[in-house]
């Protein structure tokens, strides 16, 4: 299998869902919801995963629509994300079951927790964590990181993703994020070791 597959999985839904973020999401945003799938891809590779591709990838592009307007209703950015992708999903057509564990991975992508369910939920979480905070970046060979950043800049993505949740934080103060925050959770980000 190629090492740096940039092709998502060949379905309607998949298209529909690329086609969902990318109007949905600011550019800086939307790149890192790709490189969310590939990092969670190569992840799921290197531990020997068998996860459903299409599901691993709907969570990973689906992840953050909490942190868009149009999918903002007021609460935790990772619960209105999950509630827009499973409506979403179920209007797609997808079956209520898979619909649930989109629904699942993306609530939880924030908490440890996911790291100890199905991979589809698992990899979601890590490669978005590896991409925020550079955690497990050391289990990317160095070729597959840099055509990943190659692929899909990260277009001041610390700057810009520590704004986004900061502005989420101040509208929902009591929410995991805004605790975590308070507590120096942004250092992960800003310190992360990735250039921008």
């Amino acid at each position: 299998m190629n090492d740096t597959p940039f092709l998502l999985p060949d379905s309607s839904l998949v298209k529909a869902a690329n086609q969902f973020v990318l109007e949905a999401s600011p550019l800086f945003l939307y790149h890192h919801c790709m490189r969310t799938y590939l990092f969670a891809q190569a992840l799921g590779r290197r531990d020997r995963l068998h996860y459903d591709q299409e599901l691993l990838c709907l969570g990973s592009l689906l992840h953050d629509l909490g942190l868009t307007e149009r999918c903002d209703e007021g609460h935790p950015f990772e619960i209105d994300g999950a509630n827009a992708a499973r409506q979403f999903l179920l209007e797609q057509g997808l079956s209520t079951e898979k619909a649930e564990l989109v629904h699942t991975a993306i609530a939880l992508h924030l908490s440890v927790e996911a790291e100890q369910r199905q991979p589809e939920i698992a990899l979601v979480r890590l490669g978005a964590t590896l991409d925020v905070r550079g955690y497990r970046l050391e289990d990317i060979p160095s070729e597959v990181l840099h055509s990943i950043l190659e692929a899909y800049p990260r277009l001041g993505f610390k700057k810009a993703f520590a704004e986004v949740l900061t502005l989420q934080a101040s509208r929902k103060p009591g929410s995991a994020l805004a605790q975590a925050i308070k507590s120096g959770g942004l250092n992960g980000l800003l310190h992360a070791p990735f250039t921008e």
